[in-house]
């Protein structure tokens, strides 16, 4: 009977010192790790919730990568389309001083060379790239926006562009077309930026109707300008758009923030408190132990 006894006070007193050294161990790993939750055990719907807080944290980090993506396209683009404007004011200035009766026609070839120039940039500054390598103004092309091998320059980019995805819904044009920008119309008769530059550079250059051909550039030109400045408006507007979008996401990221911590993080120093008590029961439990293991039935009937 006394054997029994012992037995079962052993066993008893080595699954409470096994239960407080455990209990000891999970709050020293919460201080260690601020966290309270090591399994989904712990609290099954604290643990559910944890976890859909942070699925939406990973959509979250790839709408941000998304949204950095069309802000560097958009910046890329509203820096060109400023290349644009100036070279277009350039292109006034030249014309103004092209009508100018007192110069010579040497110096009339002069200033179409230079805006022969001017259509040059203008080129290269069409072709430009985005982010990715891809056409910053030819819409899917993978290649070139414009092309000048007919002798022309010729948009050979695509009407449209994709929509970058920003989450939630919501999406932006990261991009301009060429058209939107170098199409336009003069009293009614369609052109374009290039073909206005290319006519007057080769008219002075030529020394042909000199007066009318900077009269009727100046007209385009004009016409050109205000086609930028409207995509200048059209580019700062998606970025404010995405701006508004990105500190929407950062103060939700914010919200979510505190609610993991509320959720998920350990109390350290009420941890602290209850690991203090559970060491000392558990160095009480052990001594208690340790001296009653030690007696023999010879001592205690002694």
């Amino acid at each position: 009977m006394i054997s029994l006894s012992t037995s079962a006070f052993y066993e008893r007193a080595t699954r409470q010192v096994g239960t407080l050294r455990a209990q000891a161990e999970e709050l020293q790993q919460q201080i260690g790790t601020g966290n309270r939750l090591s399994r989904s055990s712990d609290d099954p719907v604290a643990a559910a919730r944890m976890r859909a807080l942070e699925r939406g944290e990973r959509l979250a980090a790839i709408d941000q990568r998304n949204s950095d993506l069309a802000t560097t396209d958009l910046k890329l683009t509203d820096a060109a389309v400023g290349a644009v404007a100036d070279i277009i004011i350039r292109a006034q200035e030249l014309a103004t001083r092209a009508g100018n009766d007192t110069l010579s026609d040497a110096q009339r070839a002069s200033i179409g060379t230079e805006i022969g120039n001017l259509q040059e940039n203008l080129l290269a500054v069409m072709n430009g790239r985005n982010h990715a390598g891809y056409s910053l103004f030819g819409g899917q092309a993978s290649g070139a926006a414009y092309d000048n091998s007919g002798g022309a320059v010729a948009y050979v980019g695509t009407a449209n562009a994709d929509p970058i995805d920003l989450g939630e819904g919501q999406s932006v044009q990261a991009v301009i077309t060429g058209p939107e920008i170098m199409e336009f119309s003069v009293g009614g008769a369609p052109t374009n930026l290039f073909t206005v530059l290319g006519d007057l550079a080769a008219a002075l250059q030529s020394g042909s109707s000199q007066g009318e051909a900077s009269r009727t550039a100046l007209s385009g030109l004009a016409a050109g300008l205000e086609k930028v400045t409207t995509a200048q408006t059209v580019i700062g507007a998606r970025m404010g758009w995405v701006e508004m979008l990105d500190e929407r996401r950062v103060a939700r990221g914010e919200l979510v923030a505190d609610e993991q911590s509320a959720i998920g993080s350990a109390d350290v120093a009420a941890t602290i408190t209850r690991l203090t008590e559970v060491m000392t029961v558990l160095e009480a439990s052990q001594a208690s132990f340790v001296r009653l293991a030690g007696l023999s039935l010879f001592d205690m009937m002694r």
